[in-house]
């Protein structure tokens, strides 16, 4: 039975902080898409060590790039759907979602304030400029998905098993819901065999 976990949304949602809390509960090893595509900007010459990478001058250069050559997307893309289909693994991804069909799927539901509120605790910027850089990677990694894979990005949202409305709780309480969202689906997956 495969046992792999997509965690998706908006920028800076918190996407990492439940994936990795799931995957210490459930076993399962922790990928990042922005990860692997930060490995192809570094093989590009991009200093990518700083863990706001993606809100850095840098990041925001690599993206319109990546705009001009959508390889690199589908490459990355490829790498993780063939991992999500071999291994147990829980991986956060923009796209894989709407690239696979098995496993379970959870989209974390929030504002561009939210997310910049938790932008500028993580990477010590001010309100004005996590909510621009926060409304910039939505809209352009939206456009770029949906003429990659003619998906709507934040907008098309059937292909989830379970959608988190994040913005007036706290990340234990998202990751309470996630954990669930992952039993209840495994226990009926698990009833379905029998």
């Amino acid at each position: 039975m495969l046992r792999s976990v997509i965690i998706s949304g908006p920028p800076a949602i918190g996407k990492t902080t439940i994936a990795k809390g799931l995957g210490d509960k459930f076993n399962l090893k922790y990928l990042s898409g922005g990860d692997v595509l930060k490995e192809m900007a570094k093989d590009q010459g991009f200093q990518t060590d700083r863990d706001d990478f993606w809100d850095t001058e840098d990041g925001m250069h690599f993206l319109n790039i990546r705009k001009g050559n959508p390889e690199f997307d589908k490459e990355v893309d490829e790498k993780l759907k063939k991992i999500f289909l071999t291994e147990d693994v829980i991986i956060t991804s923009y796209t894989l979602p709407w690239l696979v069909k098995d496993g379970i799927k959870i989209w974390l539901a929030g504002s561009h304030e939210n997310s910049a509120k938790r932008m500028t605790t993580r990477d010590d910027i001010s309100i004005q400029d996590a909510l621009e850089i926060v409304k910039k990677r939505y809209d352009e990694n939206k456009t770029l998905y949906h003429k990659l894979y003619g998906f709507n990005f934040g907008e098309d949202l059937s292909v989830f098993n379970t959608i988190i409305a994040t913005d007036n709780l706290g990340p234990d309480q998202v990751l309470e819901q996630a954990k669930n969202a992952v039993k209840n689906y495994y226990d009926s997956q698990t009833i379905t065999k029998s």
